[in-house]
């Protein structure tokens, strides 16, 4: 076992990594990482907490259900009656089988167990009054999701009321959970007419159900075709019903649409054969599937077996293996990301694999390729990990012909020529120029962005225009644009009588004010904006608080960088590397040539009065933005950090909250409201009394 120290920053590192991963999964639809690879961390953090018992912390993903609320939701919020709990995964027969084991030792026996197909879609709940469809809200985090009813009543095979005599349309109140999803179908065709209009291309199924069901125009939902599968009640009785059988009859009575094909098996082998059965239909039914749901049926024995922090104990989902397809490597390709990072791609003979037709796969580096042992030229074996990213497993040498060869990586930058390279313990290749044409768009985007200069009116559509027109090549560029030239851009869109769409003179005018407005922003956002690796709103504000002025942080060492708070050797490396080159000192200077202040503004230190005071953010509050809210509490000294520890000194609790305000509570640590908040910046001081916290329950129940 390793020691506590090692433990504790292997468990954030993988904490970090998975709350990334979740919020591009669940959130912005955009995921990077697959199913495999994420259960994979999973299980390594949950056995090392289990493990550090001492270490588990509130908001670990282990101790979390489903995915967060998008930041800015055009949803209202809705408290579930009971916790939507998510399902722990079996990935083979031998993990199913421990699964039996475990609650055939509980109860002494193995009971009969429901099977079904388990759906690849996105859950919400539906909740009924009298037989009468009052509201549908989505998972969430499992204990708050979004009000989507109005979208949900779009769907066809959605009942609003009903059926009249059923046992569930006499139950005064009623709330039943399920999935809704996109039939493949329905999936393509929106696929392809999204490709005709060069709009948004959905990666599967599962992903265009979540982005329609939260569309802001329900004509939008409608023209999707969703449906449903209805199939769970929250826990708990639900009299005079017995039984998970006897609840899928009733809801089909009642007018739902349920998971087809049910089974109720009673011996291991029957579960088995139900598994390996709808392995065989997978690809050919009309709806995707991932795996099968095991259930013990009776609900008492439900209740006895009970439920962990996150999942419950009397139900697991056995997950289908990816398929795998033999084709050729033709070539590997190399591209350029945001950050410089190069990797390979494999390029080879489109294959169908899960469901559609992949050709392209990234081989991630140099090392992974020497692992993999494929050469150009070589009969490969490819899947789709977690049935949505494709991936190359391994090539098959003994089909070689001799006419294979093998690839080697650059050793400049494909797109800007620059020499890469390779940092000590790293197994990527890197382009430092902040010029590259490769990571133009994506880091000029970043420099508009909010955390960062703040331009308000350009968004990622009007930068690739004024890149392709080269009005603009750097972030330096942006200060050198004319109204004329502004307005004037073409947006590479017609407008409904076919002439194209300008930017226009009233939208060019507020922009070049906002450009103008930014050569004045806090120098940590500035810093923050040039993307240096590692460098976050944190740590550049620590940079600025040492440092001063972005001349003195690039004539730094290494050595000096590094004995910045929050700046270790490793980071310290990466700024030094970034100032150090020609490229990005020459950026500089033409940003200062256009009149961007890159000092730290003199701060008036006779206001800090809350110097060595930690706070922290959690809600939505209604006067101001978190955002302002945070610059303000820096103003008066104070630390703003975004995590809830023995050392935070007090809590912020707006609105729907979330799990920092849970765990300020089981500290101890005191909760400010946003009334109390608006006294300490009025006043400089923090209210002799604030919220009792000791027996506070959280806002989310």
């Amino acid at each position: 076992m390793m020691e506590n120290g090692p433990a504790q920053e292997r468990i954030r590192q993988l904490r970090d990594e998975l709350h990334h991963h979740a919020r591009l999964y669940y959130v912005l639809d955009a995921p990077e990482m697959s199913d495999e690879a994420y259960d994979s961390l999973m299980r390594e953090l949950q056995d090392l907490e289990d493990a550090y018992p001492e270490l588990v912390m509130a908001d670990s993903p282990t101790q979390r259900v489903g995915a967060p609320i998008a930041e800015q939701s055009a949803f209202a919020q809705i408290t579930h009656s009971t916790r939507m709990y998510s399902l722990d995964n079996a990935m083979d027969i031998d993990e199913l089988n421990t699964w039996l084991d475990r609650v055939e030792s509980a109860l002494g026996t193995l009971p009969p167990c429901l099977c079904e197909r388990k759906i690849d879609g996105s859950s919400i709940a539906l909740t009924y009054e009298h037989g009468v469809l009052m509201q549908a809200a989505t998972r969430g985090d499992g204990i708050r999701g979004e009000d989507i009813t109005a979208n949900v009543r779009t769907i066809a095979d959605v009942p609003t009321k009903l059926v009249a005599g059923s046992l569930l349309s006499t139950l005064p109140h009623l709330e039943v959970r399920g999935e809704v999803y996109l039939p493949k179908d329905e999936f393509e065709q929106l696929n392809a007419e999204a490709e005709r209009e060069g709009g948004k291309v959905f990666a599967n199924p599962r992903n265009a159900a979540a982005g329609s069901l939260r569309q802001k125009d329900v004509a939008v939902t409608a023209s999707r075709k969703l449906a449903t599968f209805i199939y769970a009640k929250p826990s708990g009785p639900l009299a005079p019903l017995m039984n998970q059988h006897d609840f899928v009859e009733a809801l089909r009575e009642a007018g739902f649409a349920t998971v087809p094909d049910v089974q109720l098996c009673r011996t291991r082998d029957e579960i088995h054969a139900f598994c390996t059965e709808a392995l065989a239909q997978r690809f050919d039914l009309p709806y995707e599937i991932d795996g099968v749901v095991v259930k013990v049926n009776d609900f008492a024995l439900q209740e006895e077996l009970g439920y962990t922090a996150k999942a419950p104990r009397w139900a697991i989902a056995y997950k289908f293996p990816a398929e795998e397809k033999t084709t050729i490597l033709r070539g590997i390709t190399v591209q350029v990301g945001r950050t410089g990072v190069l990797t390979p791609v494999a390029e080879f003979d489109p294959v169908l694999v899960a469901g559609s037709t992949i050709s392209r796969a990234t081989l991630h580096n140099e090392d992974e390729i020497e692992r993999k042992g494929v050469l150009i030229g070589d009969t490969i074996i490819v899947r789709k990990a977690g049935d949505i990213i494709p991936e190359v497993l391994s090539a098959l040498p003994e089909l070689r012909t001799g006419d294979e060869h093998a690839f080697t990586m650059p050793t400049t930058c494909p797109s800007c020529g620059v020499a890469v390279e390779r940092a000590e313990g790293e197994a990527i290749l890197r382009c430092e120029n902040a010029a590259c044409p490769a990571q133009r768009t994506e880091r000029l985007q970043h420099w508009v962005s909010r955390g960062a200069a703040d331009i308000e009116g350009l968004g990622r559509e009007t930068i690739a225009r004024l890149v392709e027109t080269g009005l603009v090549c750097d972030i330096s560029d942006y200060y050198a644009l004319a109204e004329a030239d502004l307005a004037a851009l073409d947006l590479g869109r017609e407008k409904a009588d076919g002439t194209p769409r300008m930017f226009g003179e009233t939208r060019a005018a507020k922009a070049l004010a906002q450009i103008e407005a930014s050569k004045t922003r806090p120098l940590a956002r500035l810093l923050f904006g040039f993307g240096i690796r590692q460098v976050g709103t944190t740590t550049a504000e620590a940079l600025v608080a040492l440092f001063g002025s972005i001349e003195a942080m690039a004539d730094a060492t290494p050595d000096e960088l590094a004995a910045t708070p929050r700046v270790g050797d490793v980071v310290a490396r990466d700024i030094h590397a970034f100032f150090e080159l020609e490229q990005n000192r020459a950026l500089i200077a033409r940003l200062r040539e256009a009149g961007v202040v890159l000092e730290a503004a003199e701060v008036d230190t006779s206001r800090h009065t809350l110097v060595g005071v930690t706070f922290v953010l959690t809600g939505s509050l209604t006067t101001m933005t978190r955002t302002q809210a945070s610059d303000a509490l820096k103003a008066l000294g104070a630390m703003v950090s975004s995590n809830v520890s023995k050392n935070t000194s007090y809590v912020v609790a707006g609105e729907a909250t979330g799990t920092k305000y849970d765990k300020a509570v089981s500290l101890g640590i005191p909760i400010l409201t946003e009334a109390e908040l608006v006294t300490t910046l009025e006043t400089g001081a923090v209210p002799t009394t604030v919220s009792a916290v000791a027996d506070a329950e959280s806002p989310h129940g």
